[in-house]
C-alpha cells in the first residue's frame, strides 16, 4: 500500500516539473528578439531594430555584437528596441538578450547580419528657404544636400514636387542631379510658373536618392521633405487684381490671366483684348483664363479685362513682343580719330517700346570700357558712339543686346588704323587763268597727322563721259587741301567733286563732296572745218558748205567764218559769213580757184581748209543698190588708185519736193565701203549718194549709190484694174507705185484671188487659211499685166494685188470679178440628157418588141365570156343576188353545185394551154340512169377570187374532193382542209366547166390514164383549157407541190377575170402540143417564145 503511493508521489512530482518546464520554455520564446532590421543613413553607422511578441513590460535588454574585423564582443544595454552600431565591412554577429522587470534573464537571440541586407535610405531633405519673385511668376528654392555625413563624394538625385491650389494638386515634377562633396553645400533651384503666383497658392517638396555605387546593399528615397508653401493673392483677407501685372512675353507664348476677387464677390467674365475666354475655377476667389499662341501686341499693350457682379471691374496690360535677334553686320570705323562709330543691323523689331524697348552696349573688353548706346527705333540701322582711347589701336568690342524677353550679343575685333572713312570733304572751291588746267581746294574735319590721304577727284563734262584723278597728300590735323588738274579742254564747263579715303590701309571712301562747276577759258581752234563746194547749173557761181566744228575742235564759240578764193595764190574774192550760217555763194564766172575757209573764235583761228572748185569730167556713171543696215546705209566701192587723196560720199533726200539738205562724208584712200549715219535718216525714205573721187587736179564723180536706212513695206497696192473676162480666165493690168510710197526697193508683185462674193461680213482672202486660196508672185517689175486661167464660168472670184519689198507685203488691193458663162458646156450639159433619154427609149423600145407575146399574154390575156356559153347557166341568186360576194377579196366561200349538162359531142383537144386547176367532185352516174344522167356533172363553184399567189396545197389533199380550192395568188391563200379525210381519188369520164387554174403537175401520169378516160376526154364538151392529166391536186404550197419543184405548174381560177393565160389558144397552135409553162415569171423576160 505505501508502496504504492510512493510511486504515485514520484509520478506527480514528475508530471509537475515537466509541465513547469515546457511553460518556462513557451515563456522564454516569446521575450526572444526577433525581426532585426537595420538601416544606414551616413554609409557609417546603422540603426538596428527588432520586435518582441510579448506584450509584458521588460526590463532592460542585453545587445551584443560581433563583427570580423573586431574579433571582441561589443556589448551594452538599452531599453529601447533600437540600437545604433558601425556599419560592418562584410557581416556582422548581433546577440540580443532579453530581461524581465524582475532582472531574469530570457533566453538570447543571435543574429547574422550581412552588409548586402542593410538598407540605406538617405536623411530626410529640409527646405532652407523657398522665395517667390512675382514679377516674374518665379520659386527660389534652397536646401542642404548633407554631404558632410558621408565619408566619400557621391552621386545624389533630388525629386521636386510642385503643387498648386488648397487641394495640394500636382503641377510638375522635376529631376535634380548634384554631386555630394563630403561638406554641405547649399542647393539652389529656380522654377518658373505658368500660373502667375498670386492666382493661388503653390506648394513644393523634395526628396533624395543616393547612388552609393560601392554600396553593396539595397537603396532607396528618402522620405519626402516638409512642405514649403507661398500663399496666393487669394488667400488675403483683401486681396484681389487681375494678374500679371504689366507682364512682357513672347510672342506665341501660353498666357495664364487669373483674377482675384474679394469675399462675397463673384465674375462674369475675362477678356483678353477683343476676345472673351472662358474661365478657369482655382479657389473660392480666384478663376483663370487660358491665351494660347499670343499674338505681338500694340505699342500700348493689349488690355486683359476682369468684370465682377455689382459693375465691378478691375484689369492689366501685358506687353507681347519678340526677342532681340542678333546683330547683323556689326562694323566698327573712325572718321576723325576721335569717336568710332559702330553700325549694324538689328534684323526684326522688337515691337516693344518706351521702357520695354530693346537696349544696346557697347562694351571694350581690352580697356573695360562700357558705353550705353541711345539708338533710333525708326531707324534701320543702328549706330553707336565709342570714344578713341589714347594709345590704342586695337579694340575688342561687344554689342549686347536686351530687352524684357530676352537678351544676345556680337562681338568685333578691330584695327582703328584699317578702319578710316574720312568725313565728307567740305569747303570745294575751284580756280585758274588756263584753258586747260585748274586748282581745287577743299576741307576735312579730322585729325589724320599719323596718316596718308588719298583723295579721289570727279572731272565730268554734260556731254562725255566721268573721269575719275587720284591725289595722295600728307593727311593733316584739320587742314585744307589742294590739287592741280592739267590737261583739260578749252571753254569747257567742267563739274568737280572730291572723295577721300586713307592710303595706306584703304578702308571705305568719304561721301562725295558736292559739285563744284567751272568752265575753263577759249583757245583757237584746233582744225579747220569740214568743207565742200558745189557749182551752180549755169556754172557761174559756186557754193561753199562747211560743216561747224565741234566743242572740242572749237575751244570756244565760233563767232565766223572767213572764206577766200585764191587762184595761183592770187585772191580771187574774200568773204567773212557770221554764225550761224554755215554756207556762202562765190561768182566766179568760168573760172576755177582754191577756197579756203578758216573758223574763228575770241581767242583765234583756226587752220584754214581748202578744196578746189576743178570737177573732173566723167563717162558711164553708174548706179548702184545700197544696203540697209538698219542705224545706217552700207555702200562699197571699187578702188581707184588715181585717187590718191581720198573719196568724198554726198547724200541728198531722193524725192526732190523739198530744197536738198545737202551733207558728205570724207574717206581716205584706201577705203573700198563704208556705212553712212546720220540722225537725219528716216527709215523708208530713198537717200541718193554721190561718190566723188579726189585727185590733186580735182574731184571726180565715179558712181550714183541709192539706198534705204531700212526698207519698210509699201504703204499701199499698186491701183489694178480687170482689163478683160472670159468664161475661164481674167486679165489684169496694174500702175507704178510713186517712189515715196515704197518705201524700199519693190522686189515683186503678190496676186492672190480665190472664189468669193462681195460681201462685208465674210473675212477678207488674206485672212483666212482658204483651201481655194491660189497665189502668184510676179517678180518681173516691168510686167504690168497678167492672165488668171483656169478659172470657172460664171464665178466670183475675189482679186487682191499687193507689192513687196524687201521690209513685208504692202496692204493689199481687193477686186471682185464674175467671169463670163461657158456656152460650150451649156450645150453639152442639155446634150448629154436628152440623149441619154432617147437611148433609154430605145433600148426600151427594142425590149418591149422582141418580148410583146409575153408583155400580150402576161399583161393582156384574152377571156372568154362564160355567159355566151349555154353550156354554163349560173343561178343568179348564187352571184348577182349574193352582194358580199366581191372580185379580189381574201375571204373563204362555201362552194354551191352546179349541174352542167351538156350533149358528148367531139371537142377540139387543147393542148396549148398551160393553165391546171385540182378536179372538181365527179359524180358517177349509177347504173341504169339515162344517158343524160350519165353525161350530168356536178362541180363545185363560187365567184372569183384573184388577189395574190399562193403556195401549193398539201399532198394529201383528195384530187376528187367536193371543195374547189379557190386561191388567192399574192397572198397564197390556202383552205383549210382536214387532214383525217382522204377520199378516193376518182377522175371524172365526163366533165363539164373545169377551173382555169393551172397547178404543179400531181403525182397522177398522163401515161397511167386508162384508155376510156382519154376517149371520154375527147367526146367530151366543154373542157377546161389544160389537160387534166396535168392537174395537180395540191396546193401551191404543200409538200407535192414543193418537192415537185415543177416550173411549168400553173394555178388560176374557175371564174376568174384576171387569168394569166389565153382561155382559148390561137387556131393555128390547137393541133400543136406544147410543153406547159407556168403563170407569170420574172425568167420570161429573158426568155423568147418558140414561135417568135
Amino acid at each position: 500500500m505505501w508502496k504504492n503511493s510512493s510511486i504515485r508521489c514520484l509520478l506527480a512530482l514528475a508530471i509537475l516539473c515537466l509541465r513547469s518546464l515546457i511553460y518556462s520554455k513557451e515563456i522564454g520564446s516569446l521575450e526572444q528578439a526577433q525581426n532585426l532590421k537595420c538601416v544606414t543613413h551616413n554609409l557609417r553607422k546603422m540603426i538596428c531594430t527588432w520586435d518582441v511578441l510579448s506584450e509584458e513590460r521588460h526590463g532592460q535588454t542585453d545587445f551584443c555584437y560581433t563583427t570580423n574585423d573586431l574579433p571582441p564582443s561589443v556589448c551594452f544595454e538599452t531599453k529601447e528596441k533600437r540600437v545604433e552600431i558601425p556599419v560592418p565591412d562584410s557581416s556582422s554577429t548581433v546577440t540580443i538578450t532579453t530581461n524581465s522587470n524582475y532582472g531574469i534573464a530570457f533566453p538570447t537571440k543571435e543574429f547574422e547580419i550581412h552588409k548586402k541586407d542593410i538598407l540605406f535610405v538617405p536623411l530626410t531633405p529640409r527646405i532652407l528657404s523657398l522665395t517667390p519673385d512675382f514679377s516674374t511668376s518665379t520659386l527660389n528654392l534652397k536646401w542642404s544636400d548633407n554631404g558632410l555625413i558621408f565619408p566619400y563624394g557621391l552621386d545624389a538625385i533630388w525629386q521636386i514636387q510642385i503643387l498648386r491650389k488648397e487641394a495640394t494638386e500636382k503641377v510638375t515634377q522635376v529631376t535634380y542631379y548634384s554631386k555630394l562633396t563630403h561638406e554641405d553645400t547649399i542647393l539652389s533651384w529656380n522654377w518658373t510658373s505658368d500660373m502667375p503666383l498670386e492666382c493661388t497658392s503653390h506648394y513644393v517638396k523634395i526628396r533624395c536618392y543616393i547612388n552609393a555605387t560601392q554600396f553593396a546593399g539595397p537603396k532607396d528615397w528618402s522620405e519626402w521633405s516638409p512642405i514649403g508653401e507661398v500663399p496666393g493673392k487669394d488667400t488675403e483677407p483683401n486681396g484681389s487684381g487681375v494678374f500679371p501685372q504689366d507682364v512682357v512675353v513672347a510672342v506665341g507664348s501660353d498666357l495664364t490671366i487669373c483674377c482675384v476677387h474679394e469675399e462675397g464677390q463673384q465674375i462674369k467674365q475675362m477678356t483678353y483684348g477683343p476676345e472673351i475666354y472662358p474661365m478657369i475655377p482655382l479657389s473660392s476667389r480666384s478663376s483663370a483664363i487660358r491665351v494660347l499662341n499670343a499674338s505681338a501686341s500694340d505699342a500700348s499693350g493689349t488690355n486683359a479685362v476682369c468684370t465682377l457682379s455689382e459693375d465691378g471691374t478691375d484689369g492689366a496690360v501685358l506687353f507681347v513682343g519678340y526677342a532681340p535677334d542678333i546683330p547683323e553686320n556689326l562694323s566698327c570705323e573712325t572718321s576723325n580719330f576721335l569717336i568710332i562709330k559702330c553700325t549694324w543691323k538689328p534684323g526684326r523689331p522688337s515691337g516693344l517700346y518706351g521702357k520695354r524697348r530693346t537696349k544696346y552696349s557697347l562694351f571694350e573688353r581690352i580697356s573695360g570700357k562700357n558705353v550705353s548706346c541711345k539708338v533710333n527705333e525708326m531707324n534701320r540701322e543702328r549706330v553707336c558712339g565709342f570714344p578713341v582711347l589714347a594709345d590704342q589701336k586695337t579694340y575688342d568690342f561687344i554689342l549686347g543686346v536686351s530687352n524684357p524677353i530676352g537678351r544676345t550679343e556680337s562681338s568685333l575685333l578691330v584695327d582703328l588704323t584699317q578702319r578710316i572713312r574720312p568725313k565728307t570733304p567740305e569747303k570745294l572751291t575751284v580756280s585758274g587763268n588756263s584753258p586747260t588746267s585748274v586748282h581745287l581746294h577743299w576741307f576735312i574735319n579730322g585729325s589724320f597727322a599719323e596718316i596718308r590721304l588719298l583723295c579721289q577727284i570727279e572731272i565730268s563734262t554734260g556731254h562725255s563721259e566721268q573721269k575719275l584723278h587720284n591725289v595722295s597728300m600728307p593727311g593733316g590735323k584739320f587742314s585744307t587741301h589742294t590739287a592741280e588738274l592739267n590737261s583739260l579742254h578749252p571753254y569747257t564747263k567742267y563739274q568737280f567733286r572730291v572723295r577721300c579715303s586713307a592710303a595706306d590701309h584703304f578702308w571705305k571712301w568719304s561721301d562725295w563732296s558736292r559739285v563744284q562747276e567751272h568752265t575753263t577759258l577759249e583757245a583757237p581752234p584746233t582744225r579747220g572745218p569740214d568743207i565742200w563746194r558745189e557749182r551752180s547749173p549755169s556754172g557761174k557761181s559756186l557754193k561753199i558748205f562747211w560743216k561747224p566744228l565741234s566743242l572740242s575742235e572749237a575751244n570756244g564759240k565760233i563767232v565766223s567764218h572767213e572764206v577766200s578764193c585764191y587762184l595761183l595764190e592770187t585772191p580771187l574774192e574774200h568773204k567773212e559769213v557770221t554764225e550761224p550760217s554755215n554756207s556762202t555763194e562765190i561768182k566766179l564766172g568760168k573760172n576755177d580757184c582754191v577756197i579756203s575757209v578758216v573758223a574763228k573764235n575770241h581767242a583765234g583761228s583756226s587752220p584754214p581748209s581748202r578744196i578746189t572748185s576743178v570737177e573732173l569730167p566723167s563717162d558711164n556713171v553708174k548706179t548702184d543698190r545700197a544696203v540697209a543696215m538698219g542705224n545706217g546705209i552700207y555702200i562699197s566701192w571699187n578702188s581707184y588708185p588715181n585717187m590718191t587723196c581720198g573719196y568724198i560720199v554726198k547724200w541728198c533726200h531722193s524725192s526732190g519736193s523739198e530744197p536738198c539738205t545737202v551733207d558728205w562724208q570724207k574717206f581716205p584712200s584706201n577705203t573700198t565701203d563704208a556705212v553712212i549715219k546720220s540722225a537725219l535718216f528716216r527709215p523708208g525714205v530713198r537717200y541718193n549718194f554721190l561718190l566723188y573721187g579726189c585727185k590733186p587736179s580735182g574731184y571726180q564723180l565715179l558712181k550714183n549709190i541709192t539706198g534705204y536706212m531700212k526698207e519698210l513695206p509699201p504703204k499701199r497696192a499698186p491701183n489694178f484694174t480687170v482689163e478683160e473676162t472670159s468664161s475661164d480666165s481674167i486679165l489684169v493690168k496694174w500702175e507704178d507705185i510713186p517712189i515715196e510710197d515704197c518705201q524700199g526697193f519693190l522686189e515683186g508683185y503678190r496676186l492672190s484671188f480665190a472664189k468669193g462674193e462681195k460681201d462685208a461680213l465674210k473675212p477678207r482672202l488674206l485672212e483666212s487659211g482658204n483651201p481655194e486660196l491660189k497665189v502668184k508672185n510676179i517678180t518681173d517689175l516691168t510686167k504690168k499685166s497678167l492672165k488668171i486661167l483656169d478659172l470657172q464660168g460664171k464665178t466670183s472670184y475675189q482679186l487682191d494685188l499687193q507689192a513687196y519689198t524687201a521690209g513685208g507685203l504692202s496692204p493689199p488691193n481687193s477686186l471682185y470679178v464674175v467671169t463670163k458663162e461657158d456656152s460650150v458646156g451649156l450645150i453639152i450639159a442639155i446634150l448629154i440628157p436628152v440623149a441619154v433619154v432617147v437611148l433609154l427609149g430605145v433600148v426600151a423600145s427594142i425590149f418591149c418588141y422582141q418580148k410583146r407575146e409575153w408583155i400580150k399574154e402576161t399583161f393582156y390575156p384574152e377571156i372568154p365570156n362564160p355567159e355566151n356559153s349555154k353550156a354554163l347557166q349560173f343561178q343568179k341568186n348564187t352571184c348577182e343576188g349574193n352582194k358580199t360576194l366581191k372580185t379580189l377579196e381574201m375571204n373563204p366561200c362555201t362552194p354551191n353545185s352546179v349541174e352542167v349538162v351538156e350533149t358528148q359531142s367531139a371537142a377540139p383537144k387543147i393542148e396549148d394551154t398551160e393553165m391546171m386547176s385540182p378536179a372538181a367532185d365527179t359524180v358517177v352516174p349509177e347504173d341504169g340512169s339515162d344517158s343524160e344522167t350519165e353525161n350530168h356533172v356536178v362541180v363545185s363553184y363560187c365567184p372569183p377570187i384573184i388577189e395574190e399567189e399562193i403556195s401549193n396545197p398539201p399532198m394529201d389533199e383528195p384530187v376528187g374532193s367536193s371543195q374547189v380550192v379557190y386561191i388567192d395568188i399574192q397572198s397564197m391563200y390556202q383552205p383549210q382542209i382536214k387532214p383525217e379525210e382522204d377520199p378516193e381519188i376518182n377522175l371524172v369520164t365526163t366533165a363539164g366547166y373545169k377551173p382555169q387554174m393551172q397547178l404543179p403537175i400531181s403525182a397522177l401520169k398522163i401515161e397511167s390514164r386508162p384508155a376510156a378516160e382519154e376517149e371520154l376526154d375527147k367526146t367530151a364538151g366543154y373542157r377546161p383549157q389544160a389537160n387534166t392529166n396535168a392537174w395537180n391536186m395540191d396546193t401551191p404550197d404543200s409538200p407535192g407541190s414543193v418537192e415537185s419543184n415543177n416550173e411549168n405548174a400553173s394555178f388560176g381560177s374557175p371564174c376568174s377575170i384576171n387569168s394569166r393565160q389565153f382561155l382559148l389558144p390561137p387556131k393555128d397552135d390547137e393541133d400543136s402540143p406544147k410543153p406547159s409553162n407556168t403563170g407569170w415569171s420574172f425568167t420570161h423576160f429573158f426568155q423568147n417564145k418558140p414561135n417568135d
